[in-house]
C-alpha cells in the first residue's frame, strides 16, 4: 500500500491496492507518481497539507489526491532530490494511501536529508507536486517541519513497513567518521547523500571501515559495498545510525515467544591507525504472518514483551508500553472511544482492534457476484525497557494489517411507513469505494440520474456507527414501477428492484435484488387497551393510521400535558402509554372487600371535531390495601372510601356509632377514623380465647334509623371488626352495603389479586409486556403461561387452576372453545396436551404454592385450516385452597376429567375462595 516500497526497479511499475504507481524519467531523475483512480473526481482538490512530529518520526498528512498524481522531492542544501523506492528505504521515508485517496508521508527525523543541530533539532523540507489534467498547470506545495527531540534512549529502533532503523549512542572513545566515499561514484546523484552524511568531518577520529552482518553466519562488507546494497549508515555528533531495507538478504527470521521476527544483527568496526573498536547495532521487527490472528469481528496482534535478539543481559525490565495508530500515540480515553484494547502479560503485548474501528478503512472485493470486504489498519506499539548494563531501548513498530476477505452480503432495510405512501429503502453496508450505478425495476432500468429526474430520492451517506456507506431510496406509491393489488378494503403495494453496483478502481460490477410490500387499510381508528398490577393501571393508546387526531379523557378530565407528566406519559410516534395509581382522583371505587379495593379506570378517545367517541374503554381490578388496622394497645383505624354507587356521599359527614366521633381526616373521596376499643360506641364480645371489638361507619341519620329498628337499608355502611387474643392482633374485614345491589362485598370474604402472564421461554424470567399485545406466535411454537397469587404472604394457601380454555373472541363464553385444563387436569382428548412446569423458590418466587406454570403448543388451538390466522384469547378459572382444609377435587389434587371428550363442568366449592376468570390475549397465529 505504500508508495515508496511498492517499486522494485527504476523501470518497473506496480499496482498498489488499486492505486497505480509508476516511474517516469525526467531530466535524468526517476519520478515517482501516484495515480488514484476515482471516476467521481472532476477537478483537482485544494490540498490542506499539515505536518506533525511524533517522537522520532515525522508525519505529513497530504489529504485526498482526488485522482491526481503525486511527486515527492526532498530539498537539502538548495538541491532537490527525488524520492525513489530505493532511496526512500535507504533514507528513512515511507508513504501510504488509503482507499479514499488520502496520502500520508512518514520520515525518520534522522533521515538522510534532515538538517541536524546537535542531535536535538531536526528539519526536513519537502516539495510535493500534484499532477492532473495536462490542460491544468501542476501545483507545487512546500512542506518544512522542524522536530525537537532530546529524549534519546541509548538505543532507538524503528520498524517501518519500508525499512528497519537502529540508532545507538556512540560509546567508543574518540570521534567517528564515514569513509571518504560512502556512496558509489558511478551515480552522481548520490553526491547529495555524501555531502549530507559527511556533515561531521571527523578525520582525526575513528572511521567506519567494515560492517559484520550476522545472518546468523558472519558476512563482512565494506561500508561502500553496504551502501550500494541499500543500507543507510550515518553518524551524528553523538549517535550512530544503521538503516536497512525490509527485504535485505542479510536479515534472517527467528521465532521469539512464538512470533516470527525479521532480525538484523551487525557489528561496525572502527579503525584509527593501529587501533580498532566496534559498536553492535541490531534490529528485530515482527512479520505479519504469524504475529496477527483474525476473526470476523476482531484483529489480534501479538508482540513479544522480551525481544531476545535485542537483549544482551539477563536482567530486563519493561518500563513503558504505548499503542497508537498511524504513528500517533493514543491515550486510554481514546483507546476506549475507538474500542481498541491493549494488554501486557508475562509473554506478549496483545492488541485487539475491532474490524471496522476508527483509524482503518474497508476495501471492496467481488467474487462470483458476491460482495466481500477487507479491512486495513496500521497500529503502532512503542516499548521502552532497560537492561543490567543501564542502557535503555526505545522500540517503535508500525505494522500495516489487512484482514482476509470477509463476506458482507448487502442488507435491505425496509423503513416504509404505508401511511406516508412512499417506499423507503436503505441498502448497505458497503465500503466507501462502492457506487450505485443503476436500478432495474420490473418495468425498466433507470440510472441514478434518471431516478432523480423521475422523483426518486437517492442518497449515499456514511453509517454513524462505522465508516461504511449505505444508500437510501424513496419511491412514491403512485409511480408506475410500483404494482398495486386490491383485496377487499386493503390495498397491497409491491416493489421489485435490482441494485446495480460498482467497485471503484477495480471496476468490478455486482448486484443485489430486493422485493418489498406495503399494505394500506382505508381507516384504522385509534385503539386503547390496558391492565393492572398490584398498585397501578397501565394504559396503552395506539394512534391508528389517521395520526394523533383525538382527545384522551381519563376519568372525567382531559389528558393535558400537566396530567400526562403526573401519570408518567411516554410516546414514540405510533402510540403512547401512561400509568395511573389505583387511588388517583380519576379512578372510581366500585367496591371494598376484606383487604382490597376494587377500582375502575375509564378511558375515552374522543373526536374533537364531531364530539363523538372513537373508543370507550374501562378496566377494573382489585388492589390490596390495609383498610383496617388493629393495634395491640386497643387503638383501631379505618379508611372509608366514597363508592361510585353513592355519588352524593360526603365522606366528611360519616361518623362512627357515636355521632360525635367523626373522621380524623377527610376529603371528597376518603374519610379516615382513629378510635379506641372503649370509645365511639365500640362494642365488645367474648369469644373462646379471644375478644371481638365491633363498630360501624355510616351517616348519622342512617345510624339513627338503624337504632330505631327501621328496616330501610342504609345508603352507606361499613362494619369494623377487631379480634384480640393474648399476644396477637388480627384484622377482620369490613364491607359496604350500599342501597344498590351491585357491586358490594360480603363480610369475611374477599379477593386476593391474581395475574396471568406469558413468558418468553421456559425459564419464566422475562415476560411479554401489556404494550406487546397482540403477540404473534407460530404454529406448534410453545407458549409458557404463569398464573400468580399476588401479595399474599401466607404459605398455607395454594393457587390452583380449575379450568383453562381458549377462544377466538375476548368473550370467554364465545364459541368455538378449546379446553386446555378441565377440573385441574389436562384435557385427555387434546393431541397436544398441556405440560405443567414445576415451580421452585428463587429471588422472585417466595412461596411456590402461589404460582402455577403450564405450557401448550399453538397447534393445539387450531381445529381446522380456516382458523390458522385468527386471534386467540386464553381464559382460566382460578381457586385458592387452604392446605389445612383441602376438601377434595382441585384442592385435593384429584383429577376428574369428563369422559368421551365432553366439556368440563364447573363445580360449586363452597369453602374455596373462587376468583374471577382471568383472560390473556390476543395472541396472533402466524
Amino acid at each position: 500500500m505504500y508508495m515508496l516500497s511498492a517499486l522494485r526497479g527504476e523501470e518497473e511499475g506496480a499496482s498498489l491496492c488499486g492505486y497505480k504507481a509508476a516511474l517516469f524519467t525526467r531530466r535524468g531523475w526517476f519520478i515517482l507518481l501516484i495515480a488514484v483512480a476515482n471516476i467521481e473526481a472532476q477537478k483537482r482538490p485544494s490540498l490542506n497539507i499539515s505536518s506533525k512530529c511524533l517522537g522520532n518520526v515525522m508525519r505529513v498528512d497530504v489529504g485526498p489526491l482526488g485522482g491526481n498524481l503525486l511527486e515527492v522531492v526532498v530539498v537539502v542544501n538548495n538541491s532537490a532530490i527525488l524520492l525513489t523506492p530505493s532511496v526512500a528505504s535507504q533514507c528513512g521515508f515511507s508513504m501510504k494511501i488509503d482507499k479514499l485517496g488520502n496520502a500520508m508521508i512518514y520520515a525518520s527525523i534522522q533521515n538522510c536529508f534532515a538538517q541536524n543541530v546537535k542531535d536535538e533539532i531536526f528539519t526536513t523540507a519537502l516539495h510535493l507536486r500534484l499532477h492532473g489534467n495536462r490542460l491544468v498547470e501542476d501545483e507545487l506545495y512546500q512542506v518544512a517541519e522542524t522536530c525537537r527531540y532530546t529524549a534519546w534512549a541509548s538505543r532507538e529502533i524503528i520498524c517501518d513497513h519500508n525499512y528497519m532503523e537502529v540508532s545507538v549512542k556512540r560509546a567508543a572513545p574518540g570521534d567517528y567518521a564515514l569513509p571518504d566515499h560512502p556512496f558509489p561514484e558511478a551515480n552522481p546523484k548520490f553526491g547529495h547523500f555524501r555531502r549530507a552524511a559527511e556533515k561531521w568531518p571527523l578525520d582525526p577520529g575513528f572511521r567506519i571501515r567494515t560492517i559484520v552482518f550476522f545472518t546468523p553466519e558472519e558476512k563482512i562488507m565494506k561500508v561502500a559495498e553496504a551502501q550500494r546494497s541499500g543500507y543507510g549508515i550515518t553518524n551524528t555528533p553523538s549517535r550512530l545510525l544503521l538503516r536497512s531495507p525490509k527485504t535485505s538478504p542479510e536479515t534472517y527470521t527467528q521465532s521469539v515467544a512464538g512470533v516470527p521476527m525479521s532480525v538484523l544483527k551487525t557489528s561496525m568496526i572502527f579503525e584509527k591507525k593501529w587501533l580498532a573498536t566496534q559498536i553492535d547495532a541490531a534490529a528485530a521487527c515482527p512479520i505479519l504472518e504469524g504475529s496477527v490472528s483474525f476473526t470476523p469481528k476482531t484483529i489480534t496482534w501479538y508482540l513479544p514483551c522480551r525481544i531476545d535478539p535485542l537483549i544482551s543481559s539477563g536482567q530486563f525490565k519493561l518500563l513503558e508500553v504505548h499503542m497508537g495508530i498511524d504513528g500517533q500515540r493514543l491515550n486510554p480515553a481514546e483507546l476506549h472511544a475507538r474500542q481498541y484494547s491493549m494488554s501486557v502479560n508475562d509473554v506478549h503485548v496483545v492488541v485487539e482492534i475491532p474490524v471496522g474501528a476508527v483509524g482503518g478503512y474497508f476495501k471492496s472485493h467481488v467474487q462470483d457476484d458476491q460482495y466481500l470486504v477487507s479491512y486495513t489498519v496500521e497500529p503502532m506499539i512503542e516499548m521502552f525497557w532497560t537492561e543490567a548494563t543501564l542502557e535503555d531501548t526505545r522500540y517503535k513498530v508500525f505494522l500495516p494489517i489487512t484482514t482476509p476477505l470477509l463476506s458482507r452480503p448487502p442488507q435491505v432495510i425496509d423503513n416504509t411507513v404505508p401511511e406516508e405512501r412512499m417506499f423507503k429503502i436503505v441498502l448497505g453496508h458497503f465500503a466507501p469505494d462502492v457506487v450505485l450505478v443503476n436500478i432495474t425495476f420490473s418495468t425498466e432500468v433507470l440510472s441514478t440520474t434518471d431516478c432523480s429526474v423521475r422523483g426518486f430520492n437517492i442518497m449515499a451517506f456514511t453509517s454513524p456507527n462505522s465508516s461504511l456507506k449505505v444508500f437510501s431510496l424513496e419511491v412514491p406509491f403512485t409511480d408506475p414501477v410500483v404494482q398495486q393489488r386490491r383485496e377487499m378494503e386493503i390495498t397491497v403495494y409491491s416493489l421489485h428492484l435490482t441494485f446495480g453496483l460498482l467497485v471503484l478502481d477495480d471496476f468490478f460490477k455486482f448486484s443485489h435484488t430486493a422485493s418489498l410490500a406495503a399494505t394500506l387499510v382505508d381507516i384504522a381508528p385509534p385503539s386503547v387497551s390496558g391492565g393492572c398490577d398490584y398498585q397501578n393501571f397501565y394504559i396503552l393508546v395506539k394512534y391508528g393510521n389517521q395520526g394523533f387526531n383525538f382527545q384522551t379523557m381519563v376519568g372525567k378530565q382531559q389528558l393535558t400535558p400537566s396530567l400526562a407528566r403526573q401519570y408518567s406519559f411516554t410516546e414514540n410516534g405510533t402510540h403512547f402509554s401512561f400509568v395511573v395509581p389505583f387511588s388517583a382522583p380519576d379512578v372510581m371505587f366500585e367496591a371494598i372487600e376484606s383487604a382490597s379495593v376494587r377500582s375502575r379506570l375509564d378511558v375515552v378517545l374522543r373526536n374533537p371535531e364531531t364530539n363523538t367517541n372513537f373508543k370507550e374503554f374501562s378496566v377494573a381490578c382489585n388492589f390490596f390495601t390495609a383498610l383496617t388496622e388493629c393495634f395491640p394497645n386497643g387503638t383501631m383505624t379505618a379508611l372509608a372510601v366514597k363508592l361510585e354507587v353513592v355519588p352524593s356521599l360526603n365522606p366528611s359527614q360519616l361518623t362512627l356509632r357515636d355521632p360525635t366521633c367523626g373522621p380524623s381526616y377527610s376529603n371528597e373521596r376518603y374519610a379516615y377514623f382513629v378510635f379506641s376499643g372503649n370509645s365511639c360506641g365500640t362494642t365488645r364480645k367474648f369469644l373462646p380465647n379471644m375478644m371481638l371489638y365491633e363498630n360501624e361507619i355510616a351517616l348519622p341519620d342512617e345510624l339513627e334509623l338503624k337504632r330505631q329498628a327501621k328496616t330501610e337499608e342504609p345508603e352507606y355502611e361499613l362494619k369494623i371488626s377487631c379480634y384480640y387474643d393474648t399476644n396477637t392482633t388480627h384484622t377482620a374485614a369490613f364491607h359496604t352495603r350500599p342501597r344498590r345491589s351491585e357491586p358490594y362485598a360480603e363480610n369475611a370474604k374477599g379477593q386476593l389479586q391474581v395475574a396471568m402472564r406469558l413468558a418468553l421461554d421456559d425459564s419464566y424470567s422475562v415476560f411479554h409486556r401489556i404494550e406487546d399485545y397482540p403477540i404473534a406466535k407460530y404454529l406448534q411454537q410453545p407458549l409458557y403461561f404463569e398464573v400468580e397469587l399476588m401479595r399474599s404472604t401466607n404459605p398455607k394457601v395454594s393457587l390452583e387452576l380449575e379450568n383453562c380454555w381458549a377462544t377466538l373472541d375476548e368473550d370467554k363464553t364465545s364459541l368455538p372453545r378449546w379446553n386446555l385444563i378441565i377440573n385441574g387436569c389436562v384435557n385427555p382428548v387434546d393431541p397436544y396436551q398441556v405440560i405443567f412446569h414445576p415451580v421452585w423458590a428463587d429471588a422472585r418466587v417466595q412461596h411456590p404454592s402461589h404460582f402455577k406454570r403450564f405450557e401448550v403448543q399453538m397447534f393445539a388451538f387450531t381445529k381446522d385450516q380456516e382458523d390458522l390466522s385468527r386471534r386467540l384469547f386464553i381464559h382460566c378459572d382460578v381457586v385458592i385452597c387452604d392446605a389445612r382444609n383441602p376438601l377434595g377435587g382441585v384442592c385435593g389434587g384429584q383429577c376428574s376429567n369428563p369422559e368421551n371428550g365432553m366439556k368440563g363442568q364447573r363445580r360449586a366449592i363452597s369453602d374455596i375462595q373462587r376468583f374471577k376468570q382471568l383472560t390473556l390475549g390476543p395472541i396472533l397465529q402466524s
